[in-house]
């Protein structure tokens, strides 16, 4: 090293900490660190091997349209594109791509020791402290100091791997310890919480009868993430994933072994995520259901390994065998590495502002599994507003924020902060009031008018520019154009009307599809335009007058407070979630605004409750 002193540290070099040093570097007057264990890849994989997914979709483009780089980097690692809720509407299509974990490392790795003003230190970090204005890190050979530190560390603190009734400390599998936060921060308060997740076995592919399998190849229509790659151009191979069911012998053999379960058996203490449940979680939440989705992934195109989503465990290996042979097409497996789960620190979140910075630490940062969240696409969302806002705060510029109207990185960050964690949070299209407007393709209109505010001139930025021209032009040529519907064409999409109407018009009929009506349209008329930018200009469209009704709705329910409710009559309904039930009949809400005050309580059931006073 040249020099000990830097502006920005990042500690952690996961999802979360790249994109946080990736966008403070992209302030070229900025000199950034960023410290991670030896050994531990940059932007592992160490779960399940994707990208993408429903909400965290949404969240993977508006990191990309703001500059960020997991986008780009899942293009280029990509073996599987998949649209998400495609028998939905579009507000709640979500891109997934399964990724090559392997390359994606190799190429975060690569981008991050590309970057001139941007320092790795691969040493394990002992200790933060702050003194005066300036923090001190020591790691095991040196001390480091900086103006400002994101903490982006997953699930090392304090980390503890449960292997059955075995444990060992690590934040993942074969991986180095980090200190407890108490231990790490000495004159700091950080008021940390036990958390845990965990993953399933990964299972020998030349082991697995796939011939027994249900296909589940690459949707080549899928719209590539980074918006300066080409719309639908594939970096990689493409390779199938698979899909098979648990059954009832499955599900008892986790029955017989409730006793054997670090889970059940006292022996994890630390809350796991209800909405990634381990195949241990499903057994006893849901005693009458023995089938659950396996879905049997790739980990990459050279590896020797699948990844079984869908049966995270941590029970003994031995059980886990048993369990995994009695699925279809596993009755000859070989698992490779077992499934574990992990127990590690995590921050009070409440503590944070809205910059993700530390209220009564200023210059301190938090984004990522730390701040416990669960997911790569929500980690790497908070570690972009963690590094913009680290980096705009050294130049006294305003903070970055994402307004939760206008993003699900917005939504996240504000959930986070605004409530004590009880749980892994994890990212859904419901968890927003506005999900009608925060959609996947109309991303590039959302994050614009944001990524100006950066000032930072570079190819994204003139991307962005010209799509909202375009945009603003063919917009106002829908709205006001009018067509004659006896013409051949019109009348071959199933039109009628008994006048000229404008294209707006035609775009909102209910057997219309919006987007493939305007593909046809332009070429009708000889013109030849973006993919992207008439899927966003034609869902827009489509989707107009419902938002005009939602932003009138979202109104009305701030209006509700005192307005009382049922809470049994909620609790019997068939239109609210089963999570939003069980915090229901536990907290037993006597009115609308206790109601909407609940924790997990998703905003579909706000919006669901609301429509029953008009």
């Amino acid at each position: 090293m040249e020099h000990s002193n830097f502006d920005i540290v990042v500690v952690g070099a996961g999802h979360a900490g790249l994109e946080a040093a990736y966008m403070a570097s992209r302030f070229k007057d900025l000199e950034i660190a960023v410290i991670t264990l030896p050994g531990v890849p940059i932007a592992s994989a160490p779960c399940n091997p994707s990208i993408g997914g429903v909400g965290k979709g949404q969240v993977v483009r508006e990191i990309d349209h703001l500059g960020g780089i997991m986008g780009k980097l899942a293009d280029l690692a990509g073996i599987q594109y998949r649209t998400l809720n495609e028998s939905k509407g579009y507000a709640v299509h979500s891109t997934r791509i399964q990724i090559d974990k392997e390359k994606y490392s190799d190429l975060a790795a690569q981008t991050l020791m590309s970057l001139e003003n941007v320092t790795i230190i691969r040493e394990k970090l002992l200790n933060c402290r702050k003194k005066d204005n300036l923090f001190f890190l020591k790691t095991t050979d040196q001390t480091v100091k900086g103006s400002k530190v994101i903490f982006t560390v997953g699930t090392f603190l304090n980390g503890k791997l449960h292997y059955g009734e075995k444990t060992i400390g690590g934040g993942r599998h074969q991986s180095d310890i980090s200190g407890g936060m108490d231990d790490i921060f000495t004159n700091i308060k950080t008021n940390p919480k036990r958390f845990k997740t965990g993953t399933p076995p990964r299972i020998l592919d030349s082991s697995i009868d796939f011939e027994k399998l249900d296909v589940q190849p690459s949707d080549k229509s899928v719209e590539n993430m980074h918006v300066l790659h080409g719309t639908f151009d594939r970096f990689l191979p493409q390779k199938s994933c698979f899909l098979t069911y648990t059954n009832k012998k499955s599900m008892q053999v986790i029955r017989d072994n409730k006793e054997k379960s670090p889970m059940f058996n006292g022996q994890i203490k630390a809350t796991g995520a209800r909405y990634c449940p381990s195949i241990e979680d499903k057994a006893y939440r849901y005693p009458d259901k023995d089938i659950h989705h396996v879905f049997i992934e790739p980990e990459g195109l050279h590896t020797n390994t699948m990844y079984p989503s869908g049966i995270s465990t941590s029970l003994p290996e031995e059980v886990q065998l048993e369990m995994v042979r009695s699925i279809t097409g596993l009755e000859t497996a070989k698992i490779e590495v077992q499934g574990y789960a992990v127990e590690y620190d995590v921050v009070d979140t409440t503590q944070l502002d809205l910059t993700l910075q530390m209220i009564e630490v200023p210059g301190l940062y938090f984004a990522g599994q730390v701040n416990g969240t669960s997911g790569y696409e929500e980690a790497a969302g908070q570690g972009l507003i963690a590094g913009l806002n680290a980096a705009l705060s050294i130049q006294k510029r305003p903070s970055f924020i994402l307004d939760r109207s206008h993003s699900y990185i917005g939504v996240m960050v504000e959930d986070l902060v605004s409530n004590l964690r009880d749980e892994p949070y994890r990212l859904f299209t419901a968890r927003s009031e506005n999900r009608l407007f925060i959609r996947e393709d109309n991303t590039a209109q959302r994050m614009a008018p944001y990524r100006k505010q950066l000032d930072l001139n570079e190819p994204i930025d003139h991307y962005l520019e010209n799509f909202q021209e375009a945009f603003k032009v063919f917009n106002d040529l829908i709205k006001s154009h009018l067509v004659d519907p006896t013409e051949v064409f019109y009348v071959e999409q199933g039109i009628e009307f008994s006048k000229k109407v404008s294209l707006e018009e035609i775009l909102k009929l209910s057997h219309i599809d919006p987007v493939e009506f305007l593909k046809k349209y332009f070429i009708h008329i000889g013109m030849t335009l973006d993919s992207r930018l008439v899927r966003t200009l034609a869902i827009s469209t489509k989707y107009s007058g419902y938002i005009a009704k939602a932003d009138s709705a979202n109104i009305k329910i701030n209006k509700l407070e005192k307005k009382p409710i049922d809470w049994e009559a909620l609790y019997s309904s068939d239109n609210i979630s089963f999570e939003c039930k069980q915090r229901i009949k536990s907290i037993k809400p006597t009115t609308f605004g206790q109601l909407r005050r609940i924790e997990g309580i998703r905003q579909a059931t706000l919006s669901a409750v609301a429509g029953q006073y008009y």
